[in-house]
């Protein structure tokens, strides 16, 4: 088993040898089982990156890959074991797959483009065979800054230092944005390249003045009241979404197991759209996060739409996503079609496709409920906010007038334009608002609430 000495002595080795072959990872225990050992499958996850959940934390906790392997192991006459691996980001489980220690991992768009090249260039080609969550218009992504800054917008960031984690979905959102506010991110910024923790806590001593990053932190530092929002990703209106990529070798030998998988991870999906609430308690106590924030991205009407398709507008993204690794030196002519692999999900999982995400909708999240209340507009969820008691509200949230990007309630900016309430993840999206419509004003949320009363 990876991690055990060696035995010293040669008769020993010699004895012990067949076991270790037998229960290392994947692909490397022989393919047919015929030697009765014990197959160990590893996956890589992120365990905070919560819209990875289906293939990651809410799975695991579930149980559902170890029972579907129970399933295969009567069939196949094999013993498999699971081990999980909990990683912050996708690029230390690219590098543990090209060496051939993660069969099946997790990650981002960007981080799946780099896990394509950097198993190419190393003889462990990998292969992304579904998607776990995604946003049409990139709303996971988010720049954030402490509150009450003086930034306002992005065109403020100039000169300024940037944290965020490069070769991130991120960090592609960070350049693309900057450059359609008419900035150089390599010139204009200071990008500081680090982990999410580490960012986060620059940003709170003051040695980053923003900090870019995928979900769950730029909902966690809002939540929490460390941050508020400068950008929403959304605004560039280019689809963001996490995937899952198997070594190549390992999906060949043992299909069967891949297969099993893509199954555990539909019927998680399917929990998940089940059962929002008790999922992102679930999801909440594994991983630590507050359940109001994996709620803000996971839930009904979250930020993230979960669903193991390849759709089209993802992969169509994906390509549009090389050359910005490309221009930064990350990734030389990583080639998509060749890198997806839509076969072993139309094998494993025959299941009718799932419905569509519908319209983004107001949420109330009673203290101890099991469910939340959704609302068609805005000023409905003011009402029921008004109304209800003292203490009696777990979270509250709304979505973007414009881009659709759900945010907490008492975080976002709302809008009074005589016609009714709107509300937005950005301040600059409410001036800009405020600007186009006579007569509209920015009002605080406390006296939002007590005007819809």
């Amino acid at each position: 088993m990876r991690g055990k000495r060696t035995a010293r002595r040669p008769l020993l080795l010699a004895a012990v040898l067949p076991l270790l072959l037998a229960t290392a990872c994947g692909g490397s225990a022989g393919a047919d089982g015929a030697d009765g050992g014990t197959v160990t499958v590893t996956v890589g996850y992120q365990s905070k990156t919560i819209n990875t959940v289906t293939a990651g934390t809410l799975l695991r906790s579930l149980g559902y890959f170890e029972e579907e392997l129970k399933r295969l192991g009567r069939a196949d006459g094999t013993a498999y074991r699971v081990v999980w691996q909990d990683y912050a980001t996708g690029a230390p489980i690219t590098a543990q797959m090209t060496a051939g220690k993660i069969d099946i991992g997790s990650m981002g768009d960007f981080p799946l483009l780099l896990n394509a090249a950097r198993g190419r260039q190393l003889g462990e080609p990998t292969r992304l065979v579904s998607v776990t969550g995604y946003n049409l218009a990139g709303g996971l992504n988010t720049v954030v800054v402490k509150p009450g800054s003086e930034l306002r917008t992005l065109a403020d960031l100039k000169g300024r230092k940037v944290s965020t984690s490069v070769g991130s979905a991120a960090d592609g959102t960070l350049v693309r944005a900057l450059r359609r506010a008419g900035l150089d991110p390599a010139k204009d910024v200071r990008k500081l390249n680090q982990q999410p923790s580490v960012g986060a806590s620059a940003l709170a001593a003051g040695s980053a003045d923003a900090l870019s990053q995928f979900v769950a932190w730029p909902g966690l530092l809002a939540f929490q009241g460390k941050a508020e929002a400068l950008y929403d990703g959304a605004e560039l209106n280019l689809p963001t979404f996490h995937g899952v990529t198997v070594r190549e070798e390992f999906a060949k030998g043992r299909a069967g197991v891949l297969d099993a998988f893509l199954r555990a991870q539909r019927r998680a999906t399917d929990r998940l759209r089940a059962e929002p609430v008790a999922s992102a308690e679930s999801v909440a106590k594994e991983t630590g996060l507050p359940a109001e924030v994996v709620y803000l991205y996971n839930g009904a009407h979250g930020a993230a739409t979960f669903d193991p398709e390849l759709r089209p507008e993802l992969l169509a993204a994906l390509k549009e996503d090389v050359p910005v690794l490309e221009e930064a030196g990350l990734v030389s002519g990583v080639d998509v079609d060749a890198f997806v692999d839509p076969a072993p999900l139309r094998r494993a999982v025959t299941a009718a496709a799932l419905p569509r995400a519908g319209a983004a909708r107001s949420e109330l999240w009673p203290r101890g409920a099991s469910a939340t209340r959704s609302f068609a507009d805005p000023g409905a969820l003011l009402k029921a906010l008004a109304a209800a008691p003292a203490g009696s509200v777990r979270a509250a949230y709304v979505p973007d007038a414009v881009t659709g990007t759900p945010w907490f309630a008492d975080r976002a900016v709302w809008v009074s334009d005589g016609a009714g309430w709107r509300a937005f993840v950005t301040r600059a999206g409410a001036e800009r608002w405020a600007a186009a419509h006579p007569g509209a004003r920015i009002v605080p949320y406390a006296d939002a609430v007590r005007a819809a009363s």
